[in-house]
């Protein structure tokens, strides 16, 4: 079956499916790069610019740098 042929048949599903076909496809995609992705209940360490008082300056300076380097 071809993509063209599956497109009507995605656009019947209802909303849930097409998420858990997404969702699908996300894994299957990362499983053939050999990313891993997020795994449930596990831990991952995420950046808050909470108590980051010098964040605006961070900031400034990868954009200067970002545009010097283009």
């Amino acid at each position: 079956m071809s993509l063209a042929e599956l497109f009507p048949d995605v656009k019947l599903l209802p909303r849930a499916d097409k998420l858990r076909l997404m969702q699908f496809l996300v894994v299957e995609l990362a499983q053939e790069e050999g990313v891993s992705l997020f795994t449930a209940g596990s831990t991952y360490p995420v950046w808050t610019p909470l108590n980051a008082f010098d964040a605006a300056e961070t900031l400034m300076e990868m954009l200067k740098n970002q545009k010097a380097a283009a």
